[in-house]
């Protein structure tokens, strides 16, 4: 028969026999294939008395080796993930972060269908589909272990950072997988598209800015409304001194821009400013940043009620 003309053969199967079962054929006429075990299959006989479930991972992974030595498919890798058994479910973004990782450029992947109503099919149907979708992160985000509002905060992500997505939303968060783990951050700061990091790299200047918005500013502030207009000349509006909140003491500025790449440059901008231009605080997309907080990254606002008091449409900063 003729040879596949790719690299590899990558079978990722659910259990011990799925492997034959899905590409036993396409297996023998390809000279290097790896497998990828997702299960042990130590459930296939959860009532029986005979033997337990330990016995037949044992006997399982035999019996592949067995059917593997019998269709003369040799050399052959296996990769063992050792996710539980009629639990596939539960962990689709592990399997499709070890899936990823075993993946070469030029690799043939073949896996069983995602008709087939079997939970770990399912899920392994749905990992493989997954271990090569990637966005970019547009800001840095805060890593949490789950979902829910009791989860534990484990780290940050930086802006411009490529990652596996899983695809599961709940709530105001989205599952990504970080080193090989699941990891939820906060929803609308993935991308298709790398973020352009515009300004990010200009130092300040307090050369004269063309808009308005200087009037009744602090000196402090106004050396952030002159850096930032010199690093973002797009910007052409600006919220300076007003009767009302932080604009009263003449120390906030808000910096006017819907675009959610340009906002997240400008708020990294006075991020990595943050000791010179002297910042009390950074909000932006009902998230806030502050420098005595930095070790937290940014946090999560609750709703104000609208887009512009949770700050959608602008970059707002305030300094001491």
């Amino acid at each position: 028969m003729r040879q596949l003309d790719v690299r590899r053969l990558v079978v990722v199967a659910p259990h011990p026999d799925d492997e034959v079962l899905v590409a036993g054929a396409l297996m023998r006429r390809h000279g290097d294939v790896v497998v990828v075990a997702v299960t042990d299959g130590e459930a296939s006989h959860a009532r029986s008395r005979a033997i337990t479930p330990d016995e037949l991972r044992v006997r399982r992974a035999a019996e592949r080796e067995e059917a593997l030595r019998r269709l003369e498919v040799a050399p052959c890798a296996i990769v063992r993930l050792g996710a539980p058994d009629q639990g596939g479910g539960e962990h689709v973004a592990e399997i499709a972060a070890a899936v990823a990782s075993v993946l070469r450029r030029g690799d043939l992947v073949v896996t069983v269908s995602s008709a087939d109503p079997h939970p770990d099919h399912l899920a392994t149907a749905k990992a493989v589909r997954r271990a090569d979708t990637k966005l970019w992160t547009t800001a840095p985000l805060n890593l949490w272990t789950a979902s829910g509002g009791d989860a534990d905060m484990v780290g940050e992500i930086e802006s411009s950072r490529q990652v596996l997505v899983t695809g599961r939303q709940a709530g105001e968060r989205v599952e990504i997988v970080v080193e090989g783990k699941s990891r939820w951050v906060t929803d609308g700061y993935l991308s298709e598209d790398k973020p352009v990091e515009l300004g990010v790299g200009a130092g300040l200047s307090m050369a004269p800015c063309p808009h308005s918005g200087e009037s009744g500013l602090t000196s402090a502030a106004v050396l952030v409304f002159r850096s930032v207009c010199h690093a973002f000349p797009q910007i052409t509006t600006y919220g300076g001194w007003s009767n009302h909140g932080e604009h009263a003491s003449g120390r906030a500025i808000d910096i006017m821009t819907s675009d959610v790449a340009l906002g997240t440059a400008i708020a990294e901008f006075l991020r990595s400013h943050a000791s010179e231009l002297h910042l009390y605080d950074v909000l932006w997309r009902q998230h806030i940043w502050t420098p005595v907080r930095a070790g937290e990254g940014w946090r999560y606002m609750s709703s104000r009620g609208s887009t512009t008091a949770n700050h959608y449409d602008h970059v707002h900063v305030s300094v001491y």
